[in-house]
């Protein structure tokens, strides 16, 4: 995998002090067991995303020393993108998400859980949105924090969250939690992949608690349903 860079690490701080919070009430809920969730598989929400209408104005690197090939896409209900997936291991500390496992963590996130703290990013399955651009306005476009992602690699199905933002050039990242689920190697430094990852984002929607990721998997089902019948 092509390794985050300095300069990555410092435009995510940057982004994260600019960010604000989202309020919610209840606890944590356990990491997923399983990559297969809900009832809407891997393929059929690939059927429905093999060509791009683009929305963004240009298009995004996957990582800091690649060239921009990264579209953001349109469709009814949701936007998405095809790209790599970096491993984010921002937020609260944990075992295997701290400054000894990471060497650009950071312990905060741009959206935090129902009591004010950072999320985790070694429990909770959530993806990272570049921040707003001149390339793309995620919240102009209907994402929100908290917002429902359908994360696709293989023929697996990861529901998460959308977490945290990121640089304003660079797309394709997601946190421990959804690599590992997904059975890529979850290591933020030497893991991740270089390709083949789908995020399908869907407009308007809020996970209540963010932290929640039973909640995330309930309304992202529905979703899903909805994006196949819509599409």
């Amino acid at each position: 995998m092509r390794l985050r860079t300095l300069t990555l690490a410092a435009a995510s701080g940057t982004a994260l002090l600019a960010a604000g919070l989202l309020p919610a009430h209840a606890s944590a809920a356990p990491a997923p067991r399983s990559a297969q969730e809900g009832s809407v598989s891997a393929a059929a929400l690939l059927a429905k995303v093999t060509s791009c209408s683009q929305i963004s104005s240009g298009k995004y690197k996957t990582d800091d020393e690649t060239s921009a090939t990264v579209p953001v896409c349109g469709k009814n209900g949701a936007v998405f993108w095809k790209a790599d997936m970096d491993v984010d291991c921002d937020g609260q500390r944990t075992t295997n998400c701290n400054e000894d496992r990471d060497p650009w963590y950071q312990d905060d996130t741009a959206f935090h859980q129902s009591d004010g703290k950072p999320l985790k990013a070694e429990t909770l399955p959530y993806v990272v949105v570049p921040s707003t651009s001149s390339i793309w306005n995620y919240s102009g476009a209907g994402i929100k924090g908290g917002g429902v992602v359908a994360v696709v690699y293989g023929n697996k199905v990861e529901y998460a969250v959308v977490g945290d933002t990121g640089p304003t050039q660079i797309i394709g990242e997601a946190s421990y939690a959804t690599a590992k689920a997904l059975g890529i190697d979850p290591d933020p430094e030497t893991g991740g992949t270089d390709s083949g990852v789908t995020y399908i984002l869907f407009k308007n929607s809020k996970v209540s608690p963010i932290e929640s990721h039973s909640a995330a998997v309930s309304l992202g089902d529905q979703l899903a349903q909805q994006f196949i019948a819509n599409n």
